[in-house]
């Protein structure tokens, strides 16, 4: 006997389509979980230099720089904080001096410039500058490539031997995270260490620029080398003026002399021999100028400088390097094709007659193990029981909405058993083994049969 059966199992739709709704949606979830982990995690680990007490000499949590100038003191080095720009300018106006600048990006632009007009003989430390801040100094550096994390090398990682002696004493330290280079064009003979992570340009002033924070930080300072590297930057016998800028310095505020002129005025290259910096800062010597902190001065307006100034890069997208995103967009891609190759039509499932005849008793042996491997004995007890409904009743003549207890009845008299025991059979709970169902199927059968053997009002096809 063959039969053409309809697709409408119950267990087939709901279990196929979130098995496939989860292939997709897992995976995506388990690669954003991971972004946003990582991302709150590199957030945590690398401080803002914006924030207040960032490499501050007074400050004692994990990113201050208290520690740092503890050591100094120790060994003998004079450390001054200043909080303003021009004040730590005009401290170095005595002799050489070490200009500390922990956050090059707080520094007005229309000071920066000023940095790199110490006396002979200063240097001038920065701490990851940017772009920007090395233009405005005009010096032959630029920055180049930038890791996720500080990494701690070598002095000389890149196969370059480090000519700075304050390097190959302090050995292997965190410096590795924002590299420089020479500029283009530029015939400066710079010195770098840690695979470009530290270099110097010499000149009347002497830059330094590091680009990782890490050896300065009370957090990191005492891991590998740090510790030599940055009291090794900072040490020797001039003064270090440690400027501690707790947000975005304001515009200069320039006092006026006798004759009328600004106290703090850029006048082109003074033959001064640095090998960079194109402005000369001057600080008028006269006493009754009232220097570079005279209140009541004229206030210059920036707004002119403020347009042409370059708008701050997003830190997401500086936080990861180029060929990241280019990875990124190409898995979101990748993602949308598998989603469009792998989607179904929009709508309700439709049934559809199978396109070959399969025999019932293959079709009842499938569908059972279905059933089985689900663990659906509920949906499986629905089935016989109607199966066994739809053959009752039209042999009791009754309609197929005829109430359970009713039916009941009329099925309990026919077959000779007490109501109960039939209300159990055709509407009772749920089995709750494999064996309760198979008693359960076994008895259905044994009730159909019995009322189909002896009915009262014999119907179209049976024997009279």
């Amino acid at each position: 006997m063959t039969s053409t059966v309809e697709a409408k199992s119950p267990i087939q739709a709901p279990s196929r389509r979130p098995r496939r709704r989860h292939r997709v949606l897992i995976p995506f979830g388990v690669a954003l979980v991971l972004i946003v982990v990582t991302l709150v995690a590199h957030a945590v680990d690398q401080p803002d230099p914006g924030d207040r007490g960032f490499l501050s000499p007074i400050a004692t949590d994990d990113d201050g720089g208290s520690r740092l100038a503890e050591a100094l003191r120790g060994k003998g080095v004079p450390v001054r904080r200043e909080t303003d720009t021009l004040r730590a300018l005009a401290a170095t106006g005595s002799g050489p001096a070490t200009l500390f600048v922990p956050a090059p990006e707080l520094v007005h632009p229309d000071t920066v410039g000023a940095l790199a007009e110490l006396p002979a003989g200063s240097r001038l430390v920065l701490v990851d500058p940017s772009r920007r801040v090395l233009e405005g100094l005009g010096a032959p550096v630029v920055p180049t490539e930038r890791r996720w994390a500080t990494r701690a090398t070598a002095p000389d990682a890149d196969g370059h031997r480090c000519p700075l002696p304050e390097a190959d004493v302090a050995g292997t330290a965190a410096a590795d995270r924002q590299r420089y280079a020479t500029s283009p064009g530029q015939a400066s003979v710079l010195s770098r260490c840690y695979a470009g992570g530290l270099i110097r340009a010499p000149g009347q002033t002497e830059l330094v620029a590091i680009g990782a924070s890490d050896p300065f930080r009370n957090d990191r300072i005492g891991e590998l080398g740090n510790l030599a590297l940055a009291t090794g930057l900072l040490s020797g016998p001039r003064p270090v003026i440690w400027l501690d800028l707790d947000g975005p310095a304001p515009a200069p505020t320039y006092g006026t002399g006798p004759d009328g002129e600004p106290a703090w005025s850029p006048t082109p290259g003074s033959g001064s021999g640095s090998d960079y910096g194109s402005n000369d800062w001057q600080k008028d010597d006269d006493p009754e100028s009232g220097g570079p902190a005279q209140q009541g001065g004229d206030n210059r307006s920036t707004d002119d400088e403020a347009e042409g100034e370059t708008p701050p890069q997003n830190p997401l997208w500086a936080a990861f390097p180029v060929w990241f995103w280019a990875l990124l967009v190409q898995l979101a891609l990748a993602g949308l094709l598998v989603v469009l190759w792998r989607a179904r039509r929009l709508g309700p499932p439709v049934p559809e007659p199978l396109p070959v005849t399969v025999r019932s008793a293959e079709t009842v042996l499938g569908r059972a193990r279905l059933y089985r491997r689900a663990g659906a004995r509920g949906p499986a007890a629905e089935t016989l029981r109607a199966a066994a409904l739809d053959r009752l009743l039209p042999r009791l003549n009754l309609p197929p909405d005829t109430p359970p207890a009713e039916a009941a009845a009329r099925v309990a008299r026919r077959a000779g058993i007490a109501a109960d025991q039939a209300e159990a059979l055709l509407y009772g709970d749920e089995p709750t083994t494999d064996r309760d169902l198979l008693e359960l199927a076994r008895a259905l059968d044994r009730l159909t049969r019995t009322v189909a053997a002896s009915p009262d009002h014999p119907t179209e096809g049976d024997p009279r």
